[in-house]
């Protein structure tokens, strides 16, 4: 157990000790678009995600709410979207030839271009939440 309890915390400072340099020659709105980014797999941003017919210029179909969007096999989408507490629903589209999506932000983010967080969730350590700030110019 003390030996589990080491790993997690060499880890962890590793982690701090890393996190500055990877995020040193970002810019502005490559940082902003990470934590946008992560904000949405925490489900944290309003979505709608609309699937569109090519062919007939028609709109297949809709899905609003929550969802963390992530590239799934053979050209499939995976959205997994809240749906209530500690409820979620995931659905798999196919994107073919004569389909295409556009994915939209319904709600404005409240993320900063100096500030990041680290969420470590591996079932091997306690979960714990660094927030950190830096200051740009």
């Amino acid at each position: 157990m003390k030996n589990k309890k080491m790993i997690s915390k060499i880890i962890i400072g590793i982690a701090l000790l890393l996190v500055p340099f990877l995020m040193t020659g970002c810019t502005d709105a490559e940082t902003v678009s990470y934590n946008i980014s992560k904000d949405a797999d925490m489900f944290r941003v309003k979505r709608r995600i609309t699937f569109i017919n090519l062919r007939s210029d028609e709109f297949l179909f809709t899905i609003t709410g929550n969802c963390s969007i992530q590239d799934g096999e053979s050209n499939e989408l995976d959205i997994i979207c809240r749906i209530g507490d500690r409820k979620y629903q995931k659905h798999m589209l196919k994107n073919a030839n004569e389909t295409t999506y556009v994915i939209e932000q319904l709600e404005y983010s409240d993320v900063s271009k100096y500030d990041y967080e680290i969420v470590f969730r591996p079932k091997a350590i306690i979960p714990i939440r660094i927030e950190t700030e830096t200051k740009g110019d």
